[in-house]
């Protein structure tokens, strides 16, 4: 049995697909905060297995301790936290209290419980301005944002605990760029209001929702001048997960691994390919540069694939096809109007 935080997100929720699918018992633990109840809905029938529901916040020690008892968990995977790197700037209170408190009581909660082996969503942003190309895992970290500090922090705390008590067994997945949906277009990415990722944004305008698409910046030195980036398929993602899972069974580690391709895509790269996948044009506008943004990033994925047996094999034309079937089919998400 394993509790996935966050499960009924973007990430988590295409993740309890592949633990349904590779056979796992799980039990979700989601507020429904950014996320609609109808995604888990969709994963039990994807998967055609069940599972069950926790409605509790990550903060809750109680509900956590609870779920863990009732469920009898052996492993948590840990998606629940606020994520828009926009919002971690206006907001970052919300941002500490929730990503590092609600870690903060689920450790505490996984001790109670003798629960000690922990998948956590951790992501790219922690690694700051990149120093060289692609990104391994030994870069020198930082944060440019609360969102990757609150990352940064809890990648800490797990490394600290571990050092005290070496019988924890971590993987701490640091994602790129996750994009696309199931290729059955039953769930896929649901942001709340504006997107603040590319790829949403850029199905919105295919879909007829939104007029344009800006495009921050065209005088970077790469290729066409957009910033590039490395985007990994929601599912390849998802599926490395399960991976650390089986790794972790054989493993008393606190281990660091990034999750890419080790391809960089640029946006303009991004918007013809989606163009080609949709048969929609995407009008565009160029705008002056995002403060904060950098030119490129992308993955050096070679130690998920010595350790893990993982890699990314979904095309770009993969990635872009699947999102606008979930975009399609779903123009309003998960709700109906």
């Amino acid at each position: 049995m394993i509790l996935v935080t966050g499960g009924a997100g973007y990430i988590g929720s295409h993740c309890c697909v592949e633990l349904l699918n590779a056979g796992y018992e799980i039990t979700v633990l989601d507020n429904f905060c950014n996320s609609q109840r109808e995604s888990l809905q969709r994963v039990q029938r994807i998967a055609g297995r069940s599972l069950e529901l926790v409605d509790a916040d990550i903060r809750d020690r109680g509900a956590l301790t609870g779920a863990l008892r009732k469920s009898g968990a052996k492993a948590v995977i840990h998606f629940a936290g606020l994520k828009a790197v926009g919002d971690s700037v206006v907001q970052p209170l919300a941002y500490y209290d929730n990503n590092l408190a609600g870690t903060l009581r689920l450790l505490e909660a996984m001790v109670e419980c003798d629960v000690r082996t922990l998948v956590f969503s951790s992501s790219a942003t922690v690694y700051g301005e990149p120093q060289l190309l692609p990104l391994g895992e030994d870069h020198p970290l930082s944060a440019t944002n609360p969102y990757g500090r609150t990352k940064l922090v809890i990648e800490e705390m797990l490394r600290d605990l571990h050092h005290s008590d070496p019988r924890w067994r971590m993987a701490l997945l640091r994602y790129f760029n996750p994009v696309g949906a199931h290729a059955s277009g039953l769930i896929g990415e649901d942001p709340q209001g504006t997107p603040s990722n590319l790829l949403p944004f850029v199905a919105q305008v295919a879909v007829g929702k939104r007029a344009f698409l800006n495009v921050w910046g065209d005088d970077y030195p790469t290729p066409d001048g957009t910033g590039v980036r490395d985007y990994i398929h929601v599912v390849d993602l998802a599926r490395g997960h399960v991976k650390a899972l089986e790794w972790l069974e054989g493993h008393r580690e606190c281990r660091a691994i990034n999750l890419g391709t080790g391809v960089g895509y640029s946006v303009l790269e991004m918007l013809r390919a989606f163009e080609q996948a949709s048969g929609k044009p995407i009008p565009f506008r160029i705008a002056a540069r995002r403060a904060g943004d950098i030119a490129a990033c992308y993955a050096d994925p070679r130690q998920a694939a010595k350790l893990l047996n993982w890699c990314a094999p979904s095309s770009l034309q993969d990635m872009c096809a699947d999102a606008w079937r979930w975009q399609r089919l779903n123009p309003h998400g998960y709700r109906a109007d």
